[in-house]
């Protein structure tokens, strides 16, 4: 199997396939394929262990339905593009080396990847936290592909070095940083400092890498441009978590 990712602001990963080759992805990311790759869509992938494993993982981002891409004969490709501007990234997963990602943020696998729902210790403060809350888990063995927006900083924690980081701007870390949710230091930088109530607290040691475009930022800077009925669906879409987690379990465009 070989991959290759093209472009830059809107890159697309493409994937070579040899017999046997399997190619697990969310709902809804393929771009193109050769006529001989063939589709299988299916709850039991990606290290579902039951119905209740497939709920768990669509309520991380995953879906609750993922598609395996396999050729029927001989040499075959599969793509996926990016949906936002940012970057592509593989990664090498491997037991005792996982990572957690961003909600919407896995693109693919090989076969062999366990995709799961991570959360932090302080369920309450979760709740409130929004985006920090709910992380997707890249476990098992296999080779990942992640999808993170804009430019791509990162940072190696030094053990107990801390990073206090808004929701929306944690792409992905290592599994060994713990991370927990926290408040806005200041009852005055909290209710009129414009960035919320909560960060993220990441904790070394580990890498972690941080995105500087988040869907919210985006969302808002295309509102001024979007007419009146498609501002206030948007508003009513982002408001609405329980919508978009029933989008998630049934595949739906996200």
């Amino acid at each position: 199997m070989q991959s290759r990712i093209t472009g830059t602001t809107m890159p697309v990963l493409e994937i070579g396939l040899e017999p046997g080759d399997v190619i697990v992805a969310a709902p809804g990311e393929l771009s193109w394929m050769t006529a001989n790759v063939q589709m299988r869509t299916t709850t039991a992938t990606a290290g579902a262990r039951g119905l209740w494993g497939a709920i768990t993982r669509a309520v991380s981002g995953g879906g609750l339905f993922m598609t395996e891409f396999a050729t029927a004969g001989g040499q075959g490709a599969v793509a996926f593009a990016a949906k936002v501007p940012g970057q592509i990234m593989p990664v090498e997963v491997q037991p005792g080396r996982g990572y957690l990602v961003h909600r919407h943020g896995f693109l693919c696998a090989t076969q062999g990847v366990e995709l799961t729902m991570a959360l932090q210790r302080s369920l309450g403060a979760g709740i409130f936290g929004g985006e920090g809350f709910v992380l997707q888990r890249l476990g098992g063995t296999c080779a990942a592909w992640v999808e993170l927006g804009g430019e791509i900083v990162s940072h190696d924690l030094a053990p107990g070095e801390t990073l206090l980081v808004h929701p929306g701007h944690v792409g992905m870390f290592e599994e060994s940083v713990s991370f927990d949710i926290t408040t806005i230091r200041g009852i005055t930088n909290a209710i009129f400092g414009g960035d919320g109530l909560f960060l993220v607290q990441l904790t070394g040691p580990g890498r972690i890498w941080l995105q500087t475009l988040t869907m919210p930022n985006l969302a808002h800077a295309l509102m001024p441009y979007m007419g009146r009925s498609e501002a206030g669906t948007a508003q009513t879409v982002e408001a609405g978590a329980a919508g978009a987690v029933l989008r998630n379990i049934f595949g739906g465009q996200r």
